[in-house]
């Protein structure tokens, strides 16, 4: 199971890789970096994509199906609505419960030149981390670089 360090180098083995980072999405810091960062400076670009990654973990527009309708862990929903008396045996089977995890797995964001593949990483604790991948457009394979992501991801150990 790789670590940060690791993990990193193996994402700019992936062709058309020109940097990679791991982030946390909370604070906006970079734990581990490698490679070019698109505007120069790794930190500025971990602040800038975390803003990206926050957003779809917290807003609902974008997990609408997730537990709490995919509000942050902890946020204040308010009382619970008062939806009536309690439904009818006869309504159906109840709905599958959602798969534990984030509930963005991951964004792609696609430029004229680039793609830039966020991937949430699961962990045992509360996490808020992401690999964030930047793929040259001409050289990276998209397909390819979010599955490796997920694999990485998924192997991450943080210490």
């Amino acid at each position: 199971m790789p670590g940060i360090d690791a993990c990193l180098q193996e994402a700019m083995n992936l062709p058309g890789a020109r940097g990679a980072a791991v982030v946390d999405w909370t604070s906006g810091l970079a734990l581990g970096t490698a490679g070019e960062s698109p505007n120069g400076d790794h930190e500025a670009t971990a602040a800038e994509t975390a803003e990206l990654a926050r957003a779809a973990a917290e807003y609902p527009a974008f997990a609408p199906d997730a537990p709490g309708g995919g509000a942050a862990p902890g946020a204040d929903d308010g009382p619970p609505a008062d939806d009536g008396p309690p439904a009818d045996d006869r309504t159906g089977p109840p709905a599958p419960a959602a798969p534990a995890g984030p509930p963005v797995e991951d964004l792609i964001l696609t430029t004229r030149t680039g793609y830039h593949i966020l991937c949430f990483v699961e962990t045992a604790f509360d996490s808020s981390v992401f690999l964030h991948l930047w793929l040259d457009r001409d050289t990276g394979n998209l397909a390819l670089a979010r599955l490796r992501l997920q694999q990485l991801a998924a192997r991450l150990v943080l210490a």
